[in-house]
């Protein structure tokens, strides 16, 4: 299948390993142009390296896309770049473990800034530029758990959760300006993430997450907008 996004240009944050990496060089083979942000300037250039061997034109840029000042220094050079933003997947690390009644406040409020605030930011930056070429496709990778909370992971579960509501009310706010706004969810799939929170069993591989991406941000997935897509091969049991 064509995507239709040969030419388009992408920024994906925290993209030097894992779902962000995986995403980032399934877009590189659809010919998309990328910028790419990571904190670990080692990994970053790792992740240079393999977009390249993919065939992608890539930006490569040391940040740390949960300061507030990050997201619009990351779109401003991904443009001065390329001439244009199409593209944003906006990712972010994973906040630690932690029960309900155990977080404290300085806890929640990082992992709001983390995995809520970031996402907000860089799409309020984005957009713009998707308004003035009249087409732009964002997608925000979150958790299943935002359809049913894992436990043990409360910090995550809160933030992602905002996230999905935040970006469910932006997706009807762009509706008809031909920006569309998704969410996936991904489960178990084999990264450092999972290994370091310990998950065993069947786990899914970051290329195939990577494509599920693409999809969402490419010419035939136009009608679809406010949509939270599942990636866990059925482990979600929420009916909606």
């Amino acid at each position: 299948m064509d995507l239709g996004i040969t030419g388009k240009t992408a920024l994906v944050t925290a993209a030097s390993k894992g779902l962000g990496l995986a995403t980032a060089i399934a877009l590189a083979e659809e010919g998309v142009k990328l910028a790419i942000c990571a904190r670990g300037e080692e990994a970053l250039h790792e992740a240079d390296a393999r977009i390249r061997e993919a065939g992608g034109e890539v930006l490569a840029m040391p940040a740390d896309v949960t300061e507030p000042d990050a997201p619009e220094r990351l779109v401003l050079a991904t443009v001065e770049r390329y001439g244009g933003l199409d593209i944003l997947v906006a990712n972010a690390g994973g906040p630690p473990l932690g029960r309900a009644l155990d977080v404290d406040d300085d806890a929640l409020a990082a992992a709001l800034n983390a995995n809520l605030l970031t996402s907000v930011r860089l799409v309020r930056y984005a957009v713009p530029y998707m308004r003035a070429a009249a087409w732009g496709r964002i997608c925000c990778i979150t958790s299943y758990g935002i359809r049913q909370p894992i436990p043990s992971l409360a910090l995550s579960n809160v933030a992602r959760t905002a996230l999905w509501a935040w970006a469910k009310t932006a997706a009807a706010d762009l509706a008809e300006e031909n920006i569309t706004v998704n969410l996936t969810g991904p489960g178990p799939h084999d990264t450092d993430r999972v290994r370091e929170l310990g998950g065993g069993g069947p786990m899914g591989n970051p290329v195939d997450f990577g494509r599920v991406v693409a999809f969402l941000c490419s010419e035939p997935a136009n009608w679809i907008s406010g949509v939270a897509l599942q990636v866990d091969r059925g482990m979600t049991q929420a009916l909606s």
